[in-house]
């Protein structure tokens, strides 16, 4: 199996036989900017949280409240993740104060909007639910109907990262 396709392992064989079909062909780039055409314009951390807020408030108005929401360029490195969600506890006398912060993989940053909309829903959603299960996947479905098929293509973008920089081996 060509390594760029180790970010759909776990997929139906279907789909993975289609996405190797595109990178045999080297076809898979062009397919890929042919459905995604653009790429958002969100790049200050000030905008990505004001992003990030916009939904929340649509979708999660009673959760705790974000601190913080930035690009990341360690993540996919040490984490093998696109984007993470870490609750800070400090206590401040006797009171406990936490933090909630989202980090999203700077590869991202110039990533088409829905893919990035589909990360942020992904760790929103933690907010309210911590492990990936059946309510998890409810609630990002909920706030983006398209959401399984967004996440297939955030892994398919980070093939086409790969692939763009001539890393394919």
């Amino acid at each position: 199996m060509n390594s760029v396709l180790r970010y759909i392992q776990g997929y139906p064989a279907h789909i993975v036989e289609s996405v190797q079909k595109l990178v045999d062909s080297d076809k898979l780039i062009a397919w890929f900017e042919q459905r995604y055409p653009d790429r958002h314009s969100i790049q200050s951390e000030k905008a990505l949280f004001e992003y990030t807020m916009a939904i929340k408030n649509q979708y999660m108005k009673k959760t705790a409240p974000l601190s913080k929401v930035v690009y990341d360029s360690k993540i996919h490195l040490i984490n093998n993740a696109l984007g993470l969600h870490t609750y800070v506890s400090k206590v401040h006398g006797n009171k406990i104060k936490s933090k909630n912060e989202i980090r999203i993989a700077s590869m991202f940053k110039n990533a088409p909007e829905p893919l990035l909309r589909m990360l942020v829903i992904h760790e929103l959603a933690h907010l309210r639910e911590k492990d990936h299960n059946k309510s998890f996947y409810q609630l990002c479905c909920h706030m983006e109907p398209n959401y399984h098929q967004y996440e297939l293509d955030a892994r398919i973008y980070m093939m086409v990262l790969e692939l763009s920089r001539g890393n394919n081996g």
